[in-house]
């Protein structure tokens, strides 16, 4: 609490001259904002990522919760700061069930003046089609979900900026952790989902980057039928050598069954065991633990996940800029949004800004089981010329992003 405290007076300390602000007139004494600042949340309406997936003898196999609550207990905090400034932060939700139901709404926000920052809980094809139809708008797209490399990449756009981490980003903190504990040959097995081969590209590239190796990939199916044995059964499937265990598993179904298994005593990391991650509620550092009560008040029963962590600081990056840049403007804010002089504060210690060549937020990533956090990334054995967070994910020199 009391370094919430400070930091909210350190802001407001940062913000004197606001009276650049866009006014309205006002007497003196009135209570009413010198300026409103609101931001958009969109959401697709039956989103498959968050199919009510039922449980099996009460166990849930992952939280997978909307991360608005996140993106709110950002806008609570912006609110303590506003009644100071006299700047009114608020947030309008939308969902839709097509992409042109998205951009009807975003362009109705366009339109109004109002809204210019927007929350994207999307899977990746939904916003980058999203933002191909909104290019040359005055928006900008925050996407809070999507760990997809290629909208860091080839399928980039300058009218995107990502606060949820991309798969590169997570599987080079969990190879970089793999490696500085030697446990550099890695057992992969793959589920059958897109999402699956998607994580395991990233391995591949991340292995190569650090110095490890892939001793083999063996994809597994989800099946009871006895035919499938060596397809599904933990002790077939996990003879041979290696020091490691990787499972690319998007059900969260078959890689709960891997750990204390395998054929040899080895540790399971990705999906199951040993996992990166934007947060963990077991994270207790750096006034984690007041940011994870402050969201249990908002979404009572749940626990801050990645996508609640990316959504929180998403709207911490909008009211942040606002308050530096003196405006609420478009323009000056993503600006300084965008550009080096944002200083973030992640709550898990290294500050956060947004990478200039793929608009990728720099953040810490946490390495956490069930119910503790192990080690966070990047590893202090892990320099970089510039930015010791740039060791996690695609560094400037080989982007194939260009705005």
């Amino acid at each position: 609490m009391i370094e919430h405290r400070r930091s909210l007076m350190q802001a407001v300390a940062g913000a004197l001259g606001v009276a650049a602000l866009r006014p309205i007139a006002m007497a003196r004494g009135e209570t009413k904002p010198v300026a409103v600042m609101r931001l958009g949340y969109v959401e697709l309406a039956d989103d498959p990522r968050y199919a009510d997936r039922g449980e099996i003898d009460g166990i849930v196999f992952s939280d997978r919760g909307r991360p608005y609550e996140g993106g709110q207990v950002a806008l609570q905090e912006a609110r303590a700061i506003g009644r100071v400034l006299k700047i009114d932060f608020e947030m309008e939700r939308a969902a839709g069930r097509s992409v042109d139901d998205l951009v009807q709404r975003v362009d109705a926000w366009i339109g109004s003046g109002n809204v210019h920052f927007v929350l994207a809980d999307l899977p990746g094809s939904v916003l980058l089609e999203l933002a191909r139809r909104l290019k040359g708008e005055p928006v900008l797209l925050l996407n809070v979900s999507a760990p997809d490399d290629s909208l860091r990449g080839a399928d980039c756009l300058p009218n995107m900026a990502h606060t949820y981490p991309s798969n590169a980003m997570l599987s080079d903190a969990l190879v970089q952790y793999l490696v500085a504990k030697r446990w550099t040959q890695i057992l992969v097995l793959q589920g059958p989902a897109p999402e699956d081969a998607a994580a395991v590209a990233s391995l591949r590239h991340s292995v190569k980057k650090f110095g490890a190796k892939i001793v083999d990939v063996k994809p597994f199916v989800l099946s009871r039928d006895p035919r499938n044995r060596t397809e599904s059964n933990v002790i077939l499937m996990t003879q041979g050598d290696y020091d490691v265990v990787y499972v690319a598993d998007a059900s969260d179904e078959f890689g709960r069954y891997v750990p204390y298994q395998t054929a040899l005593p080895r540790p399971v990391v990705g999906s199951a065991g040993l996992t990166p991650t934007a947060w963990s509620w077991s994270w207790a550092r750096d006034a984690a633990v007041q940011l994870q009560h402050r969201y249990e008040k908002l979404a009572p029963g749940r626990r801050m996940n990645g996508a609640g962590w990316a959504a929180w600081a998403a709207v911490k990056a909008v009211t942040q800029s606002v308050i530096r840049a003196k405006s609420t403007d478009f323009d000056p804010v993503k600006a300084y949004l965008l550009s080096d002089k944002l200083t973030l504060d992640t709550v898990k210690g290294n500050p956060g800004s947004f990478r200039p060549w793929d608009h990728q937020l720099r953040t810490p990533l946490l390495l956490a089981t069930g119910n503790a956090v192990i080690a966070t990334a990047p590893l202090p054995q892990f320099l970089h010329q510039t930015n010791v967070l740039d060791t996690l994910g695609i560094d400037a020199p080989e982007t194939a992003c260009h705005f």
